[in-house]
């Protein structure tokens, strides 16, 4: 047996380091590319939505490292994705490619399901000591990984040189994937942090803007998805908070809540009853409380993320506007799907960047009439 699975950005790292803690033999997919959505598209379905393209040409390219097994997490209600694993194994089987999926989620709610698909996965040559030992370091990875993106999310705008971030998060993503132990982890975030104080030099603005990310999971994580949204409004001189990370997700999604992850999913049900208060598959509700949360925060805007027909964003994208109107906050939706272009998303952040930027100037002028006026 030879274990593949999504690519999907950095996390990829999380789950080689899950198998090969295990012993168990992996071929990670190369980074997902033009290339890879071009062989999923030709097998997907017309209407399916990104993310299920780029698997298939994860998988694809990842047969050809000698993969004859996916590991997939799966997903419940009205959201697509719980159909992905069965949709894959049959469009993959269709072509030409004899895989075995192994869909990692809790049938039924049963955890006891969860570890048996885990234990199926390890091989019998492992401990239970030693499968949950891994899980844990994967999972800390995960955390670590997540801190280090916040990371370059805050130095990107601060940065005299637009590369420098990206330099440094090159170096610790190489960090965290030598990493073997726990004191690995702490070190690679460590450095990161000192490395930052070192090359610190806010030429770009003291207070740069600040823009809530919220959105699909998958288009958030994966900045091929995105066509770098995060990196590119970095170099606008913007920082980015993101609504949702790998950890806080597998947390909550795969392990049912008994881990919160980096910033926990938790209180978006809740900030999102006013507006959308039932569950509508995805993470459509969490994307409507998370965009409460930023609003409440203080941020300059929110910009969603989500793939062409996505049915949970879309009821999400319908109910941001009440929010947008409540909070008098700019919110833009940007869809992507395989025919986006980056000229064209950039083009329109940097219309959104140039919005804020008016907006901000207007507010601090008003502010200034008012103090001269209390004088």
């Amino acid at each position: 047996m030879k274990v593949t699975f999504p690519h999907m950005g950095n996390a990829w790292i999380v789950i080689q380091a899950l198998f090969e803690t295990l012993n168990v033999d992996v071929a990670v997919p190369p980074p997902t590319s033009k290339g890879t959505l071009n062989l999923g598209t030709k097998l997907a379905p017309e209407s399916s939505c990104l993310p299920l393209k780029i698997n298939l040409g994860n998988y694809i390219e990842a047969a050809a490292k000698g993969a004859d097994t996916i590991a997939i997490t799966g997903g419940i209600g009205p959201c697509r994705f719980g159909y992905y694993g069965e949709l894959e194994r049959q469009i993959l089987r269709d072509a030409g490619y004899s895989y075995e999926v192994v869909i990692l989620e809790p049938p039924d709610g049963s955890l006891w399901g969860l570890a048996k698909r885990i234990r199926y996965l390890a091989g019998r040559h492992n401990s239970w000591t030693k499968i949950l030992k891994a899980i844990r370091f994967a999972y800390r990875k995960s955390v670590a990984l997540d801190r280090v993106e916040d990371l370059i999310h805050a130095a990107r705008p601060r940065l005299a040189e637009p590369l420098a971030a990206e330099k440094l998060y090159s170096k610790a993503k190489q960090h965290l994937i030598e990493a073997s132990e726990d004191k690995g982890l702490e070190e690679a975030v460590f450095w990161v942090q000192q490395s930052i104080k070192e090359c610190q030099a806010p030429l770009r603005g003291e207070k740069p803007l600040r823009v809530g990310v919220v959105g699909e999971i998958y288009t958030i994580l994966d900045p091929f998805s995105s066509l770098d949204v995060e990196q590119q409004l970095g170099n606008l001189g913007v920082e980015v908070n993101r609504s949702i990370y790998l950890s806080s997700w597998v947390g909550q999604h795969v392990f049912q809540g008994l881990a919160q992850g980096y910033h926990p999913l938790r209180d978006y049900p809740r900030l999102a009853k006013p507006y959308l208060p039932h569950f509508v598959g995805g993470h459509g509700q969490e994307t409507v409380g998370a965009a409460v949360q930023f609003a409440r925060e203080g941020a300059d805007g929110i910009i969603q993320l989500l793939p062409l027909g996505c049915m949970p964003e879309i009821v999400a994208s319908s109910v941001l506007p009440r929010i947008q109107a409540d909070y008098r906050i700019p919110i833009m939706t940007l869809t992507v799907d395989e025919h986006s272009g980056r000229a064209g998303v950039q083009t329109r952040l940097e219309a959104f960047v140039d919005l804020l930027e008016r907006r901000r100037i207007r507010t601090l002028t008003r502010e200034d009439v008012l103090n001269v006026a209390r004088e």
